[in-house]
């Protein structure tokens, strides 16, 4: 049995927010679960879609060690600027480590590792992220093909392998501040990261 075929809708409610009126829905796969905010009639024209790994330091405490919050942010005013769109949230914070495994990550990178080395130096991948649960929860709204928010190539093929077409690859570009542009360097140098030099 596949992935996608394992995902199940758990709730679904009313959502107004101050970036606008969606419905948000939970999903699980019966291992991984994840949130999605939906705006608008998704039938037609490939809708934009978000897809946001959990990250509690920058978008619950406004870390400025990466540029998740803005990302996030960014995402969701251009969902609703178009009036359609879908943002789903994945719970997988550290890029697949865990919370508190991200946080002894922080350390090694006040030692001097970068964010690929903390993570290896801990025992996991540079990214141990999935995105099956994605490509699940786009075939349940029936979406053949979306226009991707994304500046990582993993999410597009991802998406390709589950049988979701991308027909457009959005940038998700927010300005570098000092405190992020070493991160940014790393996502783009070892991650292959679809970002501008910093």
């Amino acid at each position: 049995m596949s992935a996608a075929s394992q995902v199940k809708k758990v709730a679904e409610a009313d959502f107004p927010s101050r970036f606008g009126h969606f419905r948000i829905y939970g999903f699980t796969d019966g291992t991984e679960e994840a949130v999605v905010l939906k705006m608008g009639d998704l039938t037609g024209a490939p809708p934009l879609v978000r897809i946001h790994s959990q990250c509690l330091t920058g978008d619950v405490f406004h870390s400025l060690r990466c540029d998740c919050r803005a990302q996030f942010e960014l995402a969701i005013e251009t969902i609703a600027r178009e009036g359609r769109g879908l943002l789903i949230y994945e719970n997988q914070e550290g890029r697949g480590i865990g919370l508190l495994n991200k946080l002894r990550a922080y350390e090694l990178q006040d030692q001097g590792a970068d964010t690929v080395e903390a993570n290896e130096q801990l025992g996991f991948e540079a990214d141990l992220r999935a995105y099956e649960l994605a490509g699940g929860i786009l075939k349940y709204f029936g979406l053949k093909a979306v226009r991707l928010m994304s500046n990582n190539p993993e999410k597009i093929d991802a998406l390709e392998k589950a049988g979701v077409r991308v027909a457009e690859r959005v940038p998700c570009l927010v300005a570098p501040v000092e405190s992020t542009e070493d991160y940014l360097r790393t996502k783009r140098e070892k991650l292959g990261h679809l970002l501008d030099p910093v």
